[in-house]
């Protein structure tokens, strides 16, 4: 425990403690949905006064959660292995305890067994987010997600998820929460994206003037939906729509090699380019005429097709998860089955000719739905309540082991 016991002994150095103490634990800090979240949750917590702690095996992003003024203690909470869990749990006690923690945030299930334990045997409250619809093939792989349903409050990002864990987890309705995912506005904002930024992501991607671009970001894998995409364009025809696929392969090199056969194969390759990780997406929305999430599985929550509606990009994504909860189907995009090639063919083609009219009044209403009901600090305002309501009630709002 000596990374703990100096973490501890480094941090009284500062003159004032804060008045509460979060520990949010998360398998690790690489880019993501979790721990986009987990950093916004920490800004919010140190913005309102509280000590933002965060435990993880660690990532990309612990310099943008120290930037905050969060911290950070590294411990391997990405580990699955039982044993590990089991000892994660004794170090979360230990953290918990030299660290005068007041509550602990689950954010993934196997650091959310060892939170688990270690709030019960410290005394802790116990929040959990779910942040997907977990799947499970078999009464062990149900067991293991059901952590995410044992929290004193339980936060699902979506409607979807509060109905996804009412069906199947059955937890107390009482202590289920929606707060949906937060957007920040001040970076997903048309107003605020410079020209000169357009222009650099348009020279790198080599991008033709005056072809219309169909975006659709995301990390390549299966679910992900790039394959219908790739058909639906095949069965669309123009060739003077261009798309791009953005986003890493994150190591799966057979799902690129064979995305980019079926390119070829469908007489594509001048029409359609796979681009890695963008670390400006609000550019990359604005160069797009079209932005399609074509998701195989339910998206818990659906953080594209909200950016894309944010930043006033005419957005099609499919209707199922929590797409239905981000967008209007016929106001502000368009909803279509998922893997249906053939309609999102036809939704292309109709959000590509889209009059300039009809695209200013579908951009206004698509803004204003989106910052009404998907801003960052809503999403950070209401899980505060849930901090605050739980440590006020005490002991009384703790579950039993």
């Amino acid at each position: 425990m000596d990374l703990i016991a100096n973490h501890h002994t480094a941090r009284h150095d500062a003159v004032e403690q804060p008045r509460r103490t979060v520990l949010q634990v998360l398998p690790a800090l690489d880019t993501g949905g979790v721990e986009r979240s987990t950093i916004d949750i920490a800004e919010a917590l140190v913005a309102a006064g509280w000590r933002a702690l965060v435990a993880s095996s660690g990532g990309a992003m612990e310099r943008e959660l120290r930037r905050v003024g969060a911290d950070h203690v590294q411990l391997p909470l990405s580990a699955k292995n039982p044993f590990v869990i089991q000892a994660n749990k004794a170090r979360i006690v230990a953290l918990v305890e030299a660290e005068a923690v007041d509550l602990i945030h689950a954010r993934s299930r196997a650091p959310a067994w060892s939170a688990l334990g270690a709030a019960r045997l410290t005394g802790r409250p116990f929040v959990t987010t779910f942040h997907g619809a977990y799947n499970f093939n078999n009464p062990i792989k149900r067991r293991y997600n059901s952590v995410m349903a044992k929290g004193d409050r339980v936060i699902a990002n979506s409607n979807f998820i509060a109905d996804h864990l009412a069906r199947h987890y059955h937890p107390d309705p009482a202590r289920v929460r929606v707060v949906p995912r937060g957007i920040d506005f001040d970076l997903f904002d048309p107003e605020r994206v410079a020209g000169e930024r357009m222009i650099r992501l348009a020279e790198r991607w080599r991008l033709p003037d005056g072809a219309p671009m169909v975006l659709l970001p995301g990390r390549l894998t299966r679910w992900k939906g790039h394959r219908v995409l790739v058909e639906a364009l095949a069965l669309l025809d123009r060739p003077e729509v261009r798309c791009l696929m953005v986003g890493s392969d994150q190591g799966r090199r057979s799902y690129h090699r064979q995305l980019e056969r079926q390119i070829k194969a469908r007489g594509l390759d001048r029409n359609v380019h796979i681009v890695d990780h963008c670390d400006d997406m609000p550019a990359a929305f604005m160069l797009a005429d079209v932005v399609v999430s074509a998701s195989l599985d339910p998206e818990a929550f659906g953080r594209v097709a909200v950016e894309a509606q944010a930043m006033g990009r005419p957005t099609i994504a499919t209707d199922h998860g929590g797409a239905r909860d981000t967008l209007v189907d016929g106001e502000t995009g368009w909803l279509t089955p998922p893997g249906d090639a053939h309609a999102l063919a036809a939704a292309l083609n109709e959000a590509i000719d889209i009059e300039p009219a009809e695209r200013a009044a579908l951009a206004a209403r698509a803004m204003a739905r989106a910052r009404a009901k998907f801003s960052k600090q809503a999403m950070c305002a209401a899980t505060l309540a849930i901090y605050e309501e739980l440590l006020a009630a005490g002991p009384d709002a703790i579950q039993a082991a």
